[in-house]
């Protein structure tokens, strides 16, 4: 007694598809992990790594994006700090000098120094 396999499914191999969302891959570093891992435990449900992500993600979408040009919030205090350490390092630097290495630091990418 043999069995056809005529007309028989050939079985795919690997995990079956669920027929849901494409899969999405990202790399994140062992302290985000962790970062994660702490998030998710304090959650009631406990949920695994994938929803904790996908669940901070509509949280982070859910928020108002920055408007184009708009600066972050620490960026003026970043532009203070970055100011005083040209200042001290400058001190004793020619005018001259002190303005194409100012040019040099406050140009975008991409952009060629003034002068």
């Amino acid at each position: 007694m043999t069995i056809s396999k005529i007309g028989a499914v050939k079985k795919r191999p690997g995990r079956p598809a669920t027929g849901r969302d494409p899969v999405t891959a990202i790399r994140l570093s062992e302290a985000m992990r962790r970062d994660l891992d702490t998030w998710r435990r304090k959650q009631d449900d406990l949920p695994s790594r994938s929803e904790a992500i996908r669940r901070l993600v509509e949280k982070g979408l859910a928020n108002q994006p920055l408007e184009p040009g708009k600066p972050h919030k620490g960026a003026e205090r970043a532009k203070e700090m970055a100011l005083e350490v040209m200042r001290t390092k400058l001190a004793g630097v020619p005018e001259e000098e002190r303005i194409a290495r100012k040019a040099r630091l406050m140009k975008k990418p991409g952009q060629k120094p003034k002068g």
